[in-house]
């Protein structure tokens, strides 16, 4: 990992005048399948991109945009943050109808989108009125990337993942932006040199959220598009070393016997909770790699950090039981519970200067519940939303979860209330076997259930399922199960 930060991102910049350390460079900035942009095309293709946009745009706003990533992708984004329209890329694969309400509150006039989704593009334009423009790689122009930017103005535009209601629009201002890159770079070892992927998509905050702060950290981004295992494979002759997945794609990867890439540095993980046996394999089968756990969200990201030195202290001292941990808050993060109950479990609350949208009263009220242990190490509980109230007893469902785990035959296991007119809600179970062909026995795992948690946390219904529902970026969508 990086003993120091990079010269370039060091206090008083901006995320754009960082991404000018590329200019002139010949060294690779982007890898897309066979196209490689050094960070001198990468600048000139985004000159060229920003001329397009000024074009196309009255004058500044958000401009919308149905793309993967691909090299223009990103030219179109640094030039936008460069000229005061910021690209908002949204999820391509979504319908008009759950695409509609955020380009209506973005206001946007334009909408870029790449050939494939143009029908979609102009379903769009029809309910919303917005214009619609085909785009691809920008022309190379010979000028000087804009830095005279406003630090508060937003770099780009993200949008939360909607997993409980319609996705919010989170603008990543030019100066929070610039702390994200010195503490991500901070944690992650990330700079010149580095070669970075994530197994997220675009819109993604661990997709073009975390390629932004490769790029400005001076790494190179190889995209991977929609992962595949085969894709994750076709990355081992690029030279990666840093990555971001999340847990469900490691299970892949460790069952297929590929995840291991010859030059590989740094492995982040998160979005959702990974089983500690599946962490174990993880440390096993990497044992050289350093490997970092953030938990945030789209408006405020990271808050915890499990760092590759608690990874290692964990295992050194046997302490698996912290691998159910999302580690500890990180410097310069504030963090407390709120409306702590009983057995200690309450609201996330946290602020920090690197937080995007934080609350009126500049904290920013999670939604996730957890507690604390003595060392300040959280454990997440599951969202407030998502807790289950049978007979007055609250009964948080990743408890649960992760007794049924414990189980041998079983691979995941989700938890949800189901309205009872005796109890208020029952617990049911969905369960995802190691093996379909040989479930676990219900009575038996019922019984198993009971060592680790309380019986009226035992689920009285249970249901066999292939695969859980979970969205682009790898959360559980535990509200399409009942």
């Amino acid at each position: 990992m990086a003993a120091e930060l990079p010269a370039h991102v060091r206090e008083g910049q901006t995320w754009t005048s960082m991404l000018a350390w590329w200019s002139g460079r010949d060294e690779t900035a982007v890898i897309i399948g066979e196209t490689r942009w050094s960070g001198a095309d990468l600048l000139a293709h985004s000159a060229g991109a920003a001329a397009h946009l000024t074009e196309l745009t009255r004058g500044p706003g958000a401009v919308a945009a149905l793309v993967t990533a691909t090299p223009g992708t990103f030219a179109y984004l640094i030039a936008g943050s460069s000229i005061d329209r910021p690209l908002a890329p949204l999820g391509p694969r979504l319908t008009c109808h759950e695409l509609a309400p955020s380009i209506g509150a973005l206001g946007a006039e334009v909408l870029l989108t790449e050939v494939e989704f143009l029908g979609l593009a102009s379903e769009l334009a029809e309910m919303t009125g917005v214009r619609v423009e085909v785009v691809g790689e920008p022309p190379q122009i010979d000028a000087p990337l804009n830095v005279a930017v406003d630090e508060l103005a937003p770099a780009f535009i993200l949008h939360t993942s909607g997993t409980t209601g319609a996705p919010k629009a989170v603008a990543f201002r030019q100066d929070i932006m610039a702390r994200r890159v010195r503490m991500n770079s901070t944690l992650t070892g990330v700079g010149p040199g580095s070669v970075y992927t994530s197994a997220s998509p675009l819109h993604h905050i661990a997709g073009f959220g975390s390629y932004a702060v490769a790029l400005a950290a001076g790494a190179a981004v190889v995209p991977m598009g929609r992962f595949t295992v085969e894709g994750w494979a076709s990355l081992g002759p690029l030279g990666v070393t840093h990555v971001t997945t999340v847990p469900t794609v490691i299970e892949l990867l460790l069952d297929a016997g590929v995840l291991a890439l010859p030059d590989l540095e740094m492995m982040q993980y998160g979005a959702s909770p990974m089983h500690p046996s599946t962490l174990r394999r993880l440390i096993d089968a990497l044992p050289d790699v350093d490997l970092v756990h953030l938990y945030g969200q789209t408006e405020g990201s990271p808050i915890t950090a499990l760092s590759p030195e608690d990874h290692r202290w964990i295992v050194a001292e046997g302490r698996d039981d912290l691998l159910k941990s999302v580690g500890r808050a990180i410097n310069g993060v504030e963090m407390h519970l709120e409306d702590i109950d009983p057995d200690g479990v309450g609201e996330v609350v946290a602020r920090a200067g690197h937080f995007c949208a934080p609350g009126p009263d500049g904290w920013l009220h999670t939604g996730d519940l957890g507690r604390l242990d003595d060392d300040g190490f959280l454990f997440l509980a599951g969202r407030k939303g998502d807790m289950i109230i049978r007979g007055g007893e609250n009964i948080y469902p990743v408890e649960v979860e992760q007794a049924i785990e414990r189980h041998p035959q079983v691979r995941e296991a989700c938890v949800v209330g189901v309205s009872d007119v005796k109890w208020g809600e029952r617990v049911k179970a969905f369960i995802v076997p190691e093996d379909l062909l040989s479930p676990p026995d219900l009575e038996e795992l019922r019984a198993h259930t009971r060592v680790y948690v309380s019986g009226f946390k035992v689920p009285t219904e249970w249901e066999l399922r292939e695969e859980l529902p979970r969205n682009a970026g790898g959360k559980l969508l535990r509200r399409q199960l009942t």
